[in-house]
């Protein structure tokens, strides 16, 4: 993680967290980067002095930087404590895994021969058969404007971790 200071066209400086400094330079590109007190999007690198760690002793908790001068920011009212998934979100992702579960037990996976298996079924040239199978978002596409009728799977959280 990277700490910029920054400044906008109006002066206004403030801080902000970056995963790289790649980062920081596509998410001003894209006009992501905002100064809180002004919201312009048009914003530098300020000057700043390097932090470094010295690795011969122990760390030591550098004092936080003093706020830029300017209007003070609202207080945040306190937040009520959230949890992580609801009991609601919990029964609802085990019945989208339960369904998820269904239609691969009980369909052919054909891979990515789904669009040409899919067409194949909606035009009369093979039986109608439950299937299953990766399509480009290109692909997909064109089925849908052929009027072929399909739906993606379910994808749940815990297929991305």
């Amino acid at each position: 993680m990277i700490r910029y200071s920054l400044q906008c066209e109006s002066g206004h400086e403030f801080e902000s967290w970056f995963a790289s400094s790649d980062a920081y330079d596509k998410q001003v590109k894209r006009k992501l980067v905002t100064c809180p007190a002004c919201g312009s999007a048009k914003v530098e690198k300020a000057i700043m002095a390097p932090r470094l760690a010295r690795t011969d002793k122990p760390r030591e908790m550098l004092p936080a930087p003093m706020p830029a001068p300017g209007p003070a920011p609202p207080v945040a009212e306190p937040k009520a404590p959230v949890a992580m998934i609801s009991p609601q979100e919990q029964e609802f992702r085990q019945k989208l895994k339960a369904l998820r579960d269904h239609l691969v037990q009980n369909a052919e996976h054909v891979g990515p021969r789904f669009p040409e298996e899919a067409r194949k079924m909606h035009y009369g040239e093979i039986e109608h058969r439950s299937i299953y199978g990766e399509a480009s978002p290109e692909e997909a596409k064109e089925l849908h404007d052929e009027g072929i009728e399909f739906h993606p799977l379910p994808v749940l959280p815990e297929d991305r971790n």
